[in-house]
């Protein structure tokens, strides 16, 4: 249940009450009416701005609104104190026994607690990750992989039907570039000495395999061969070796994708041409000269000579874009727009792309393009994600991708975990830089966010198998638990900890609507937080732990709650993709 939803729903009542008994006039616009958590916690749980929205259609005082609907509202028995603040906004507090039927309620969910159907199954392509399939995956593609991933995740929770896609960029210079470093690796594995390898191939060893595989198939068959030979075979194979290599340091993480779609395969199939064609048929496109950009360096696809030109200025961005290079070949941003286009073809009108902050000029463009192909129907968003600065015990890693000699995903999960190293990802807004210290990330701390969330769960496990030495008999079990006499709950600080769980559902919305997986790990650590404080009382005072010898029916009370903190720390976990632990070592 989301809450705010819920009373909402109570306020809208109480309106339409007060419309038919002519205490205000129908026809009024309620859209605009929203329930949300008040500014400060000690205004109450809820705050509703209906009176301020209803004043100037109604031509009455807010004030004399909110007053009205707060007598109506006084009557819910959920409902134990309504206020009226400011100008007119209406505060709730809501009951101590409405926040105790919420446990039962997770309980009973289980993980799936905080579900939505607000997405209504509507389809959504998440692109996220789409290296280049030239080398390993290294700690610059992490963050993106996880963004993107935990974002999947949660648009499924929100009740969503998402694709995890990756895009194979197998159709550039960069991919000749690989074909010739692998020919290189092979020579050297068949005994030519290669020397140092040439400036502009791909150093790093971990061509070395690919290359020796290459001989045990092909033996010398192209040791002495011209390139034009090899040159397409080799592509071929390098890039299928790449990708293997991708998709294993990816799933070492974690990420699985449902759909790998090849660049190579927009040429190859003529979808490139057909989208061209469709949009010179809507008048998208013309022949033209672009006039160099004022004011700032020119971009890297801009040359002063007659062109094919895509009208994106007509869709919001600042200038038209070419859609052919001098040689006749199109330009990446043609593949693109085919790309989306196949997309939008295959019954996607929302979706969202994950890119490095290093794209921050193709954001426009692409949000041009997908306007044309779609009609302005689609939804279309662009996640920037900011570089991820390396320490060790506050020292910079330093690295050289020039000189091979790059931090690989790998090596990092390796270290340190998939689990911390996807929860770490999300400690931050994706479009804010993130620093991630090896050392701190194993520290056993409250300021190393991955331990102290785990911790909570495991606390809560300790606490579980305490109180099954303690009664034996004791069923701790979560539909069980639901049974509980949650009367006994009266301590402030264990409904104020329900509070927090009941919000859950309305993040889950709120973060999924928003593209902000971010917020499920703020939200977490606060969850992970309000337990400890709630925990540690009970090292001052034995009468407020969670296992109370004397008192079976107040432990049993304790521990439903403590188990709903269990589950809400995993459904939450659950979608950063983090498996929860039940004991720390």
């Amino acid at each position: 249940m989301n809450i705010f939803t819920h009373f909402r729903d109570r306020i809208i009542a109480a309106i339409e009450a007060a419309v038919e008994d002519g205490t205000l006039p129908a026809g009024l616009p309620l859209a605009r009416i929203t329930v949300e958590p008040p500014r400060e916690e000690a205004h109450g749980d809820l705050a509703c701005n209906a009176a301020l929205v209803l004043a100037g259609p109604s031509r009455r005082k807010p004030r004399e609104i909110a007053e009205d609907l707060a007598r109506r509202l006084a009557a819910d028995a959920e409902i134990d104190r309504v206020e009226v603040a400011g100008p007119g906004f209406l505060n709730l507090r809501l009951a101590p026994a409405f926040w105790r039927a919420r446990l039962p309620q997770i309980l009973r969910t289980g993980t799936a607690y905080g579900s939505s159907d607000i997405g209504g199954g509507a389809r959504v392509n998440v692109e996220y990750v789409s290296a280049n399939p030239t080398g390993p995956m290294h700690v610059g593609h992490v963050r993106g992989a996880v963004v993107g991933d935990a974002l999947a995740n949660l648009l499924e929770k929100a009740g969503y039907a998402v694709t995890r896609e990756y895009y194979i960029n197998d159709a550039g210079a960069q991919i000749d570039v690989l074909a010739r470093s692998v020919y290189l690796r092979y020579a050297e594995a068949l005994g030519r000495d290669i020397g140092t390898i040439p400036e502009g191939l791909y150093p790093g060893d971990y061509l070395v395999p690919v290359g020796r595989k290459l001989a045990e198939i092909h033996g010398d068959r192209w040791l002495d061969a011209p390139e034009s030979e090899w040159l397409e075979p080799i592509r071929s194979f390098a890039t299928e070796a790449m990708m293997a290599l991708i998709r294993d340091d990816l799933a070492a993480l974690g990420v699985t994708h449902e759909v790998f779609f090849s660049e190579r395969s927009l040429h190859e199939s003529g979808r490139i041409d057909e989208t061209i064609r469709w949009l010179e048929e809507q008048g998208y496109v013309y022949e033209g000269t672009l006039a160099p950009p004022k004011g700032k360096p020119p971009p890297e696809d801009w040359e002063p000579r007659p062109q094919l030109l895509f009208r994106a200025s007509a869709f919001g961005d600042d200038m038209d874009r070419p859609l052919k290079k001098s040689d006749g070949s199109y330009t990446y941003f043609a593949a693109d727009i085919a790309y989306h286009y196949d997309k939008f073809q295959r019954g996607f009108r929302h979706m969202v792309l994950v890119l490095g902050a290093d794209h921050g000029g193709y954001a426009k463009r692409m949000e041009a393009a997908v306007k044309a192909i779609s009609g302005g129907t689609a939804l279309y968003d662009v996640r920037f994600c900011q570089l991820v600065r390396l320490f060790r015990g506050g020292e910079p890693v330093k690295m050289s991708k020039r000189a091979g000699t790059f931090i690989t995903l790998r090596q990092v999960v390796d270290e340190v975990g998939p689990g911390a190293v996807r929860f770490m990802m999300l400690t931050r807004k994706n479009d804010a830089p993130l620093d991630f210290d090896f050392e701190k990330v194993k520290e056993q701390s409250r300021d190393n966010p991955v331990f102290y969330v785990q911790y909570a769960n495991a606390r809560v496990h300790s606490a579980l198998r305490k109180a099954m030495q303690v009664f034996p008999e004791l069923d701790t079990e979560p539909a069980s638990l639901a049974e509980a006499d949650l009367a006994r709950l009266e301590d402030p600080e264990e409904i104020a900890l329900i509070r927090r769980m009941a919000a859950w559902p309305r993040l889950v919305e709120a973060a999924a609507e928003a593209h902000e997986p971010h917020r499920v790990a703020y939200f977490l650590y606060d969850l992970a937080s309000a337990f400890h404080s709630l925990y540690n009382l009970g090292n001052d005072d034995p009468a407020r732990r969670f296992v109370i010898e004397a008192d079976a029916a107040l432990t049993r009370a304790r521990l439903a709650l403590i188990r709903a903190v269990a589950l809400v720390l995993a459904s939450g976990l659950g979608v950063l993709g983090v498996e929860p632990v039940e004991e720390m070592h």
